[in-house]
């Protein structure tokens, strides 16, 4: 037997074993959010061929079970948005939109101590599987709190409508980037959106007011070709290390002003890494064109056509012949207002302190769906309640406790009554 057979017979042996506890302590003791939840993480909506089928067959369950009404708007053939909506006593306010994705990142059975589909719950009550932090854990805890509020004979002035979208994994294109021009979106009256977070190691909820804008640039570099024996002048290879030094030296030196400043987070600098190297033909052929890719993270803080035209110099000083192109080139510097006299940050971050949760905002250091939304001009904030919990997004072994999931529905049964019963704003009076 292989080290690698080896390995996986107790891999698998591990799963079946707390697959074994897991449905032992469901029967005894789970309580239905938490087997809602564990039912939701093992719909394989993962790329590249996400079954959005399974998905949407499910949250029409939880609508039903919910007694509110679903509507589904396709955005592109097999693509398409699921809203519940839990209307207000005045439909005519702005409503509220608490958004999140159905789709998840790939997952390496290898790499995982359980299979990351069966969302198998250890003996410590961890649970297990692609998508317990991004973001299936908040899907579920928004349709907790709401199922709670609304058991509870609770109904607030402001509209709720839960939003489940496609295609944020692979950049929104085809989902939410979408649906924010469609009139049906238009429709739904939005004046406040919560959107997904990060997990927080420590005690405290870290809160997302704004995201670095997203720059993927191809650099292109044209030179001498020629045979690989000799000593070809001006070369593209030439070109390209002197492009991949500039760029790689800029990112140095940000995150050396990151590790020296014990207040700057990842959002408050610009990341840079080198993602893809493209060219040649054959070993002994020296080529004519070679070409590297980056991906970029910019701060709100920063002026945009300034840093462009750092870029441009970096390539002018490569030599002749070097250009470059953007796969996608986020330019909107949007973020939400965090002042206490903002009525909806107001509501948000009263119950917070109500609620004794150490609260620290920063600008998210990827990308999520609120970008759409603050270039159309909502105000969106990302928020996971998950605390004293590792970031393992898109990491292996992803998982949330079953303790802090069912916190988070506790979380949002404070906030979802105070944003859906924030008074009319100017522009609603």
């Amino acid at each position: 037997m292989s080290l690698q057979s080896s390995g996986r017979q107790q891999r698998e042996a591990r799963g079946a074993n707390a697959r074994a506890e897991g449905q032992q302590q469901q029967q005894e003791e789970e309580r239905r959010e938490v087997t809602l939840f564990r039912e939701y993480l093992r719909i394989r909506t993962v790329h590249p061929e996400p079954d959005y089928d399974s998905a949407i067959a499910f949250l029409e369950r939880v609508a039903i079970d919910l007694d509110l009404p679903l509507k589904k708007y396709e955005l592109e053939p097999s693509l398409i948005a699921v809203v519940i909506t839990w209307e207000g006593s005045n439909p005519a306010l702005r409503s509220v939109l608490l958004n999140s994705h159905t789709d998840v990142v790939p997952a390496f059975q290898e790499h995982w101590q359980y299979d990351p589909f069966e969302a198998v719950k250890d003996a410590e009550g961890n649970i297990y599987g692609r998508g317990a932090q991004d973001m299936k854990s908040v899907g579920i805890q928004y349709v907790e709190a709401i199922r709670r509020l609304r058991d509870e004979g609770k109904r607030f002035p402001r509209t709720l409508h839960l939003l489940f979208v496609p295609d944020e994994e692979v950049g929104g294109f085809r989902g939410m980037s979408l649906f924010v021009k469609s009139p049906e979106f238009k429709a739904l009256n939005v004046g406040f959106v919560l959107d997904e977070g990060l997990a927080n190691p420590t005690d405290a909820y870290t809160v997302f007011y704004g995201e670095r804008s997203c720059w993927w640039v191809t650099v292109k570099c044209t030179g001498h070709p020629g045979h690989g024996s000799r000593f070809i002048t001006n070369t593209a290879a030439e070109k390209l290390q002197k492009i991949i030094n500039a760029f790689l030296g800029f990112r140095e030196k940000e995150k050396a002003r990151l590790d020296c400043s014990a207040c700057m987070t990842l959002g408050d600098v610009t990341t840079v890494n080198l993602t893809m190297v493209h060219g040649g033909v054959q070993y002994n052929v020296v080529p004519a064109e070679l070409a590297a890719s980056f991906d970029i993270r910019v701060p709100p803080a920063v002026d945009l056509q300034a840093f462009e035209q750092q870029l441009e110099s970096w390539c002018r000083e490569a030599g002749d012949g070097v250009t470059y192109e953007f796969a996608q080139k986020g330019m909107d510097q949007s973020v939400t207002s965090t002042s206490e006299s903002d009525p909806w940050w107001g509501a948000f971050s009263a119950v917070c302190r109500d609620m004794n949760l150490d609260v620290k905002t920063e600008i998210f250091p990827a990308a999520t769906d609120s970008r759409y939304l603050r270039e159309i001009g909502l105000p969106a904030i990302g928020f996971s309640p998950m605390n004293r919990t590792p970031i393992l997004l898109h990491d292996h072994n992803e998982f949330v406790s079953e303790a802090v999931f069912l916190r988070g529905i506790d979380v949002y049964a404070g906030i979802l009554p105070a944003l859906a019963s924030v008074p009319a704003v100017p522009a609603e009076q």
